[in-house]
Parts: structure tokens; C-alpha cells; sequence
């Protein structure tokens, strides 16, 4: 395929709407990352966060001739993301509130599993922040979108936007001491014991 991945949006589109329709694979590759961190400040699962990002460029390249540019596309995109995932939730928990008790686990988010990456103990703490938090900081800090977009994006206040983060930053830092105190350096089970068998083994006593 040609390569095009520097073009604008604008561009991109613009050739899709005249008829180069298989260019829509640049637009998915250009947001993938930036829809699949959203989906996952919302949803925290995913395999759901898959299916609302599916949902979502379809919904895009279905309405693409009604992108106003009255925002950015990229925005335009992000808010069409969030709208799909607020449905999968609201389905999910709907789903959720018709099952036996004994059937809520199979349905319920998974976390991300602590381990000894500083990545991996950020992700997990990312994971907790309560939703509007954890979304402010995923659209924010990792994807880097101003606070005009975020707000636009969110259909919040500015100022909200930036409570928002300065929470959730709070929030992250008392959330990675507490990790950092019991996971950095932390010697696990399978660990001692590969260390005495080592030990023991090198030393023949064994």
C-alpha cells in the first residue's frame, strides 16, 4: 500500500470520500493506540474495549461525509469511542444486574496483574483511579490531547479537565507508594526458592 501515514487527516479523508476507500486502513493504524487507551480509562477490559473500538470506526467511516471540522478529527473520532464505550457499559451492567450472584465474576472486569516492571505497577495503578480520573489522565498524559480536546472530547468545563488530572496524578502517587513498598525488590516464592536450590546445589549439598 502506498505510504501516506504522514498525510493530514483532512487529506486521508478527503480521499476516502472520492472513492479511495481502502486508505481507511491508515486512519484505524494512525488511532489504534489512542482509542484503545480510552476504552480501556472506561471499560478496564480488553476484549470489550476490541469490540467498542470496532464500533467505533465503523460508526466513523459510516458518518465519515458528516465530519463538520468544526473539531478535530481526531476529537470527533475520540468522541465517537467514548460514546461506544458508555453503551457497552451501560449493557454490561445491565447484563450484570440480571445474573445470579455466582455468575457477576465472569463478567467482571480483569485487573492488571502486578509485577515487577514499574510499567507493569503503573498500569495497575492506572487501572484503579475511579473512571472520570483515570480517563482525564489516559487522554491527557498519555495521548497528549490539550485541554480544549480533553474538554471537547468529554464535553466537561476546562477547568474540570484540569481538577481532574491534578486528582488523578494525587491519586497515582499515593497509589505507587504503597505498590512500590510492596512489590519493588520484593523477593517472591518462586524466587527463594529457586535461590536456595541454586545455593544448595552449588554449595553440593544437595
Amino acid at each position: 500500500m502506498e505510504k501516506i501515514i504522514s498525510q493530514p487527516d483532512e487529506i486521508l479523508i478527503q480521499r476516502i470520500l472520492t472513492g479511495e476507500k481502502g486508505l481507511f486502513e491508515q486512519i484505524i493504524r494512525r488511532y489504534n493506540q489512542r482509542l484503545f487507551r480510552t476504552g480501556m480509562a472506561i471499560l478496564n477490559h480488553d476484549a470489550e474495549t476490541e469490540d467498542a473500538m470496532q464500533s467505533a470506526y465503523i460508526n466513523a467511516y459510516e458518518h465519515l461525509a458528516q465530519f463538520e471540522k468544526r473539531a478535530a478529527f481526531t476529537t470527533w473520532l475520540t468522541r465517537i469511542m467514548v460514546n461506544e464505550c458508555l453503551k457497552l457499559k451501560k449493557k454490561r451492567l445491565n447484563e450484570t444486574a440480571e445474573l445470579p450472584e455466582n455468575h457477576i465474576n465472569m463478567i467482571t472486569p480483569a485487573h492488571v496483574l502486578v509485577n515487577k516492571e514499574l510499567s507493569g505497577l503503573l498500569e495497575n495503578a492506572v487501572s484503579q483511579l475511579p473512571e472520570k480520573y483515570r480517563l482525564v489522565f489516559m487522554l491527557r498524559e498519555m495521548e497528549e490531547m490539550s485541554v480544549r480536546e480533553t474538554a471537547e472530547v468529554l464535553t466537561i468545563e476546562e477547568t474540570n479537565v484540569k481538577v481532574r488530572l491534578n486528582r488523578a496524578k494525587t491519586m497515582l502517587r499515593e497509589s505507587l507508594k504503597d505498590y512500590i513498598k510492596g512489590n519493588i525488590y520484593h523477593f517472591h516464592l518462586s524466587r527463594c526458592d529457586r535461590m536456595v536450590n541454586n545455593v544448595m546445589t552449588a554449595l553440593h549439598l544437595k
